[in-house]
C-alpha cells in the first residue's frame, strides 16, 4: 500500500503542476461569456488540416455550424494568434473579418439573421509548441525510437482554441459531434475522437477521417499521430452493448499491447460497477501512446505512463489509465458548464481511484488512502470560488484531493446503500450528462434529495468555504463528555472511540453526552475534514 499511497500524491503533484505557463503568454479558457458568443450555440466542427512534419505546421480549414438565438451583424470566435487567417465565408459568401487579441471578428456585409448558419475559416501556421507537456498546453513533435515522427497535442487548460477557431468556452459543446480530415505521411496513423470513417491514400500522403456523434468538450477535439499499431478486442459493457476495445501503441511497444489491454479490461469492469455503463459504447474504448503523461481525450484517451504497473490486489494496476479513463464519466459525460464547478471533474473522478482499491483491497485499504491524503490539501482556497471563472484560476490542487475527500465524507454521511445507488443515478442520468452540463448546485440539489434531508451545509462547508468541520469536546463530571458540532447547522454521523469500543453517534449543534473513563478519540477512521477542540 506504500507505493499506492505514493502514486497518489505523485498524482496530486502532477495535477498541481499541470497548468504552468510560458513566460510571454497564459494559455487558459473560459472566464465572462462573451455578448455575441453568448447568443451562439455551436452545433458541429468540422477540421480539415494538413500536418507538415518538417515545418511543424498545419494548414486547412475549419467549418463551424451554429445556431442564433439572435439576429447579428458579428460573429467572434477563438483562436490563437499563431496563425495566419487567410479568409471567411459566411453560408459560403465571403466576409471580412479582424483577427487580432486570439479572436476572429467577422463583419457581416448585413444583418445575419436567427437560425442555422455555417461559418468556414481558412487559415494556418505554426502552432504553439508545449514546454513541458502534459505540465502546458501545445503541440508536441518528437520522434520514437526507431526515428519516426510522433507528434501529439495537450488542450485542457487552453481549449480548442489551440488549434482550430472556435467557441472557446466550457457552457458550449458541439451537440452534433465532430469531423476531422487530418493528412499526414503514409507511414504514419492518425488517432481520433469517435469511429474511423476512413483512410484515403494520396501520393505520399493519406487523409485519416474520424467522427464522433457525441457532444464533446473543446479540449477532447484533437488527435495524435505516430507510427502506431492498433490492438483491438471486442468487448461487451455492463449493459449488454457491444463495442471495441483499442489500443493505439507504437509499433516499437507492440509487444507490451496484450497485457495492457488485460490491465485496462480491469479498468473499464470496475469503473462500470460504480459510474454505470461506459459513455460512448456506440463509437469505441480506446487509449493511445503519446509522449507525454497523459489526458483525458474522449474515446481516445492520452497515455504516456511508460508501462509502469503496480500490484493493487495482486494484480497489475497503472493510475494513469485509471485516472484518466475515469473522466470519461466525470468531465466528457458529466460536464461542467463553468470551470468554477471543475471540482466534479477533477475531484470525483479521483475518488472514483480510491474505489478500485476498495474493489481489490477493501475497505481498510480504501481508508488508509483518504487517511493520507488529507495531508495534501492545502485549504488556501474555496474549491468553488466564483461563477465565470477561466481554467487557470479555478485549477487548484484541492479540486483533486479536497474534491475526492468530500466525496468519502459524502458516502460516510449518506450511508452506502444511499450514496451508491444515487451516485450511479446521478452518472446515468439523461438531466446530468451530455448535452445537460452541469454546476455544482445541479450536484448539491441531486445529493440532497436523494438522501432525504438538507445537505447544503455540507456542500457549503467544504467546497465553499475553507473552513474545516469544528467538533468541541468538553470534559464533564463522572467519566462524561459532552460532543458537539460547532460551525454547522445540520446533525451529522459521528464514529468516537472510548474505553469501551467505537460508538457511532448523531452529533449536532446541542450535544451529545457519552461516557468513556478515556479522552475520546473523535473520528478515528478520517472520514472528516475537522477541527477538534478540547475543553
Amino acid at each position: 500500500m506504500k507505493k499506492l499511497f505514493n502514486i497518489l500524491f505523485a498524482l496530486v503533484c502532477w495535477c498541481s503542476f499541470a497548468h504552468a505557463q510560458t513566460e510571454d503568454t497564459v494559455l487558459t479558457s473560459g472566464g465572462k461569456l462573451k455578448p455575441e458568443q453568448a447568443i451562439m450555440d455551436v452545433r458541429h466542427y468540422t477540421i480539415a488540416l494538413n500536418i507538415d512534419f518538417k515545418q511543424h505546421t498545419i494548414e486547412g480549414y475549419t467549418v463551424i455550424d451554429v445556431d442564433m438565438a439572435t439576429p447579428t451583424n458579428v460573429l467572434l470566435f477563438d483562436l490563437m494568434n499563431d496563425y495566419s487567417v487567410h479568409s471567411v465565408l459566411v453560408n459560403g459568401k465571403k466576409q471580412a473579418f479582424d483577427f487580432k487579441h486570439k479572436l476572429i471578428t467577422i463583419n457581416m456585409d448585413k444583418e445575419l439573421p436567427a437560425g442555422k448558419a455555417s461559418v468556414k475559416v481558412f487559415y494556418g501556421g505554426k502552432p504553439h509548441v508545449a514546454r513541458r507537456p502534459p505540465w502546458d498546453d501545445g503541440f508536441t513533435w518528437t520522434q520514437d525510437s526507431t526515428g519516426h515522427q510522433w507528434m501529439a497535442i495537450t488542450a485542457e487548460g487552453t481549449g480548442g482554441k489551440l488549434y482550430f477557431p472556435c467557441k472557446d468556452h466550457p457552457s458550449d459543446e458541439p451537440n452534433e459531434g465532430v469531423d476531422l480530415m487530418i493528412t499526414v505521411p503514409k507511414d504514419l496513423v492518425v488517432a481520433g475522437p469517435g469511429l474511423l470513417k476512413d483512410v484515403k491514400k494520396h501520393g505520399e500522403k493519406a487523409t485519416y477521417h474520424w467522427k464522433t456523434n457525441y457532444t464533446i468538450n473543446n479540449y477532447s477535439i484533437l488527435f495524435n499521430v505516430g507510427d502506431y499499431q492498433v490492438f483491438s478486442r471486442p468487448f461487451t459493457t455492463v449493459n449488454g452493448t457491444k463495442t471495441t476495445v483499442q489500443f493505439y501503441v507504437l509499433k516499437e511497444h507492440a509487444d507490451k499491447a496484450e497485457h495492457f489491454l488485460d490491465v485496462f479490461e480491469k479498468t473499464i469492469h470496475e469503473q462500470e460497477k460504480y459510474f454505470g455503463e461506459y459513455p460512448f459504447a456506440k463509437e469505441k474504448i480506446a487509449m493511445v501512446e503519446t509522449p507525454h503523461l497523459g489526458m483525458e481525450h474522449q474515446t481516445m484517451v492520452a497515455y504516456g505512463n511508460k508501462f509502469r504497473y503496480t500490484k493493487i490486489g495482486g494484480e497489475d494496476y497503472d493510475w494513469l489509465m485509471h485516472h484518466e479513463f475515469g473522466h470519461e464519466w466525470w468531465g466528457n459525460k458529466v460536464t461542467a458548464k463553468d470551470w468554477a464547478d471543475y471540482w466534479i471533474h477533477e475531484g470525483i473522478c479521483s475518488f472514483g481511484d480510491a474505489l478500485y482499491t476498495r474493489e481489490f483491497e477493501g475497505e481498510a485499504a480504501y481508508n488508509k488512502i483518504f487517511q493520507h491524503s488529507i495531508f495534501g490539501i492545502q485549504n488556501n482556497l474555496p474549491i468553488v470560488q466564483h461563477p465565470d471563472m477561466d481554467e487557470e484560476a479555478a485549477y487548484i490542487n484541492d479540486i483533486y484531493s479536497k474534491g475526492a475527500f468530500f466525496m468519502h465524507t459524502l458516502r460516510y454521511v449518506m450511508g452506502d446503500s444511499t450514496f451508491f445507488p444515487a451516485l450511479k443515478t446521478f452518472v446515468t442520468s439523461p438531466q446530468y450528462t451530455y448535452d445537460n452540463l452541469v454546476n455544482t448546485d445541479d450536484v448539491e440539489q441531486f445529493f440532497t434529495k436523494a438522501a432525504g434531508r438538507d445537505l447544503k451545509p455540507l456542500f457549503n462547508l467544504y467546497l465553499r468555504t475553507t473552513d474545516k468541520l469544528e467538533v468541541h469536546v468538553k470534559a464533564l463530571p463522572g467519566n462524561k463528555y459532552l460532543v458537539q458540532l460547532q460551525n454547522i447547522s445540520i446533525p451529522l454521523p459521528l464514529d468516537i472511540t472510548t474505553d469501551a469500543g467505537v460508538k457511532h453517534i448523531i452529533a449536532d449543534s446541542k450535544g451529545v453526552k457519552i461516557d468513556s473513563k478515556t479522552m475520546p478519540v473523535i473520528d478515528p477512521e478520517v472520514f472528516y475534514i475537522k477541527k477538534v477542540i478540547i475543553e
